[in-house]
Order: C-alpha cells, then sequence, then structure tokens
C-alpha cells in the first residue's frame, strides 16, 4: 500500500531512530549490517515519494488557484492548501493537509510533532490539543464505548484553555503507550520497543511524581467510574468535578434577592453575596497484589487493571465522603455539617421517631427539597419501617423486597459508614439522617492515577511469593459548597 505524506514523515522518524540506534553500537553483527544497508535504502525510496507528493500538491494548489471561484462559495475558498472551512471543503487538499482541527478528524492524534507552534497563541495550541485529543479518544484500544462517552464528556467539560488535561490524554491513550504500560505492569518491560519507551517517556514528563507509571487513560479509574457507574451512592448524586491543580476553586451564593419596585424609582440593593469555595485534593495510596500466572497476559492486564483499580477506590472514598476528617482526607458531608447551623435536634430530645423525619423535611428550604436526596444507614431506614405497623407506608414509597427507594417522595441513598444504631443510654452524638441537594456537596477528581510496580512480593522468610504488586496513588478532594442546601439530624444522648 502506498504511503500518503504524513505516513511517509512518520516512517522516515522511525527509520532515523533505528539508523542511529545502530550507529551508536560499536560492534555491528553481520544482521545489524544487512539492516542498517536495508534501512538505509528504504529511507531513500520513501524520502523520493515524500517529494514527489509534495511536488503534486504544489502543482494542485497552482492549477486551483487558476481556477474562477463562481461555483464555489467564499467560505471554502483554499489559502495555501488548506480549506477555510474544513465542513465545506472536507479534504480539499488530502495530501498535505489531511487533518481538521475543526472536525477533531486527525490521521494520528497522537503524534504531537505535526501541531503548528510559531505563531499561535496558547489558546490556539490548546485548542488544537483539544481536538487531537476528543479524535484520539475515538482510536484509543482498550476502550467501551461507555468509557469513550465518559472520556469525551471529561475533555469537552473539564479541559482549561491551555490542553492540560488534553494533553495528559494525548500521552498516556496512545497504542505505544498502552503496550508499554502493559508490558511493565506485566513485568515484560525488557520487551518495549524504541517507540514504547519514548512514548512512556513523554508521558512521564507531564507528571511531578518521582517515580511510577500513569495509568492510561483509557484505564483510569476517573473515567472507569464515570463510564460505568459508582457503587458509593455519594458520587452518584454528588456535583463531580476535574480540577487541574492542588486545590479546586468555585463560586457559590444563597438565593438571589428580588424585589418589587414601583415605575420611576431607584432599584433597591439586591445583590447577592457570592463566596468562592476550595476544595483542596488529597493523596490515597492503595496495593494490590497479583499473581504471576495472572499477569502473564498482557490482555488480562488491560482487562483486569482498570476493574481493581477503581473497586479499590470507590471502597476508599466511601467512607471519606460520608466521614471523612479534612485533615489530609475529603472531608465527609457529616463532617461538614456536624455543629453548624444545618444541624438539627430531634423532636424529642434522646428519642428518635417518625416526626423527626418530618421536621427534617420541614426544616430544608424549598429551592433545595426539589432536588434532595436522604443520606442514612441502612439500619436507619429499617428503623423508620418499624415506626408504625405499616411498615413505614405513611412515609416509604413504592415498597418492594428491599429497602424502597424513596422516603417522603425522595431518594432514599444508603452509608453505611454512617451511624447505624441509636444508643440512648451513651453519651453520645448520633447523626442518622442526612438530607438535602448533593449538587452542593463537591468532589474534584484528579484525572491521572500514577502506579509503581514492584517486581517480586517476598514472604516473612525473605523468599518470593510468586506475586508482583502494584503500589497505586492518586489525588482527590470532597466538601460541602453550601451548608445551608443539607440538614442533619442528630439525635444527642446527655449524660
Amino acid at each position: 500500500m502506498e504511503l500518503s505524506h504524513s505516513q511517509a514523515v512518520i516512517r522516515l522518524k522511525d527509520i532515523q531512530a533505528e539508523l542511529e540506534r545502530l550507529g551508536e553500537k560499536d560492534d555491528l553483527t553481520s544482521e545489524d549490517e544487512q539492516s542498517f544497508d536495508e534501512l538505509t535504502r528504504e529511507f531513500a525510496d520513501v524520502d523520493t515519494h515524500r517529494r514527489q507528493l509534495e511536488r503534486k500538491a504544489a502543482l494542485e494548489r497552482v492549477r486551483s488557484a487558476t481556477k474562477t471561484t463562481e461555483r464555489r462559495p467564499a467560505a471554502t475558498r483554499i489559502e495555501g492548501g488548506t480549506p477555510v472551512s474544513s465542513r465545506d471543503g472536507y479534504d480539499l487538499d488530502p495530501v498535505l493537509h489531511p487533518d481538521s482541527v475543526e472536525d477533531c478528524r486527525f490521521r494520528n492524534p497522537w503524534d504531537l510533532s505535526e501541531v503548528r507552534t510559531f505563531g499561535q497563541s496558547k489558546a490556539q495550541i490548546g485548542r488544537e490539543m483539544r481536538a487531537r485529543a476528543l479524535s484520539a479518544i475515538t482510536k484509543m484500544g482498550g476502550a467501551s464505548d461507555r468509557v469513550r462517552s465518559a472520556a469525551t464528556d471529561i475533555i469537552e467539560k473539564w479541559d482549561d484553555g491551555e490542553g492540560r488535561i488534553a494533553r495528559h490524554c494525548l500521552a498516556t491513550s496512545s497504542p505505544e503507550y498502552l503496550r508499554a504500560w502493559s508490558k511493565v505492569a506485566a513485568g515484560k518491560g525488557h520487551m518495549i520497543t524504541p517507540d514504547e519507551q519514548r512514548a512512556l517517556e513523554r508521558a512521564m514528563s507531564l507528571t511531578d511524581s518521582a517515580g511510577g507509571y500513569l495509568v492510561p487513560f483509557q484505564l483510569d479509574p476517573t473515567v472507569i467510574i464515570s463510564a460505568n457507574g459508582s457503587r458509593n451512592q455519594i458520587r452518584q448524586v454528588a456535583r463531580q468535578v476535574v480540577a487541574t491543580g492542588d486545590v479546586w476553586n468555585g463560586v457559590s451564593s444563597g438565593a438571589v434577592s428580588w424585589s418589587w419596585d414601583a415605575e420611576g424609582t431607584q432599584v433597591s440593593d439586591d445583590a447577592t453575596t457570592f463566596a468562592q469555595p476550595t476544595v483542596p485534593v488529597h493523596k490515597a495510596a492503595g496495593f494490590v497484589p497479583i499473581s504471576i500466572e495472572a499477569l502473564e497476559d498482557e490482555a488480562n492486564v488491560t482487562q483486569e487493571v482498570a476493574r481493581l483499580l477503581a473497586f479499590g477506590r470507590d471502597t476508599l472514598e466511601a467512607a471519606a465522603f460520608t466521614t471523612g476528617s479534612g485533615s489530609g482526607q475529603p472531608t465527609g458531608i457529616v463532617t461538614a455539617l456536624a455543629g453548624g447551623s444545618s444541624e438539627v435536634a430531634p423532636t424529642t430530645a434522646e428519642t428518635f421517631a417518625a416526626a423527626d423525619i418530618y421536621k427534617l423535611d420541614n426544616a430544608l428550604p424549598a429551592r433545595y427539597r426539589a432536588n434532595a436526596s436522604w443520606l442514612a444507614n441502612r439500619a436507619i431506614y429499617n428503623l423508620v419501617r418499624q415506626f408504625d405497623t405499616g411498615g413505614g407506608a405513611q412515609m416509604w414509597e413504592r415498597i418492594g423486597a428491599d429497602v424502597p427507594p424513596e422516603l417522603l417522595g425522595r431518594p432514599a441513598l444508603e452509608a453505611e459508614d454512617m451511624d447505624g444504631t441509636f444508643d440512648a443510654a451513651a453519651t453520645a452524638n448520633n447523626y442518622l439522617a442526612v438530607y438535602g441537594d448533593f449538587q452542593h456537596y463537591v468532589i474534584a477528581d484528579r484525572v491521572g492515577m500514577t502506579v509503581e510496580f514492584i517486581p517480586h512480593l517476598v514472604g516473612a522468610n525473605q523468599r518470593p511469593t510468586g506475586q508482583r504488586g502494584w503500589y497505586a496513588y492518586y489525588r482527590v478532594g470532597a466538601d460541602s459548597v453550601l451548608d445551608g442546601a443539607f440538614r442533619l439530624l442528630n439525635v444527642a444522648t446527655a449524660a
């Protein structure tokens, strides 16, 4: 098959890299000598083919310039061989200009050597990086349609003007990087090719970590959890954002104040007060031991690693998003509300009764109630069902074989890290339920998990166990950005 211009340029670079590798050897074998001669001849042939394509393209531009423009709208006229409107002039110059930033269409979106940087602003370069990343997502291997959809959503929503997330995507989603990462994960680093090594080095230049390898974009737990859904029910209803730094900065406010003003009178001061909440991101780490047998096939690595890392992360975060201290870890929703104005006492002191559920519902402002959800331990929901002989019929809806999905017409979410018992004899706080609009609880994910591979694990006698290890770490933060959107039931007991 005849090479296109872009393919010819890429092949020339590959040949040059191999020739330089052979040239650095002090002693060449007979096979090396033969390979060197063959590559030299191939370089000359491909370079001649490249020049021929460039001459044909130049001639085509000359011919196009001499044609009349009546039949072609102004939007599709060619400037320097590139259509001004890629939609109307699709691939008018397929030899030298097969790519299109406007249509996110690239034959090789991972080849950043083709990015035009001279005379381009940061915004223009970032726009091309974003377009390349979106194109790469459609081509990247080891990904399902749901993963591609979630990855596209992350790029479109959260990539900044400089294309930082897009650069991360491009560096860690290429076929070369996925192959290299899979080989390293399987303990086959000695089999990495020069192209794969360059892909690893390019990706490592994006991280401030002293070691380890970034998880391929299509295997990143942030993408996987977004694609497959989270078992952690707080994450299902919380506002999820992507942070590109160590802190996510947002804006929040209470309700905007309006007023009735008479004709011809000065409008009253209805300005609302804006707050600037911040959510710091924290490092979380985990260790995954895995047998050598399970790593024998590189395909097993790509199939299993995303599931293992995403499941471990989801389990860790479930507790943090509920009762996390906020010191070195996310701030849990209970921690954020405890002791504040959103805390609600029971109707009868030191007693948990049906009236407390209604009191919590009444205490939440109506503007947050429409999108509100309940959060409690399953054991507390079971207590609520026992408040009357009808099994909680006065407040539960769509009662089925399992815990009903709605309480007072709002979703009832489970969190096993919340208090599951009410001990009236003990002197303590009993945080039994949270009720509110969880869009005001922000989870800030930092795209990019790093994994360090430990080639052999040893047992108590310092002998290998036949296992390898993955030490993985990433960063995430969470906190309430508007406590007034929640109410927390605290059935406290006194001495």
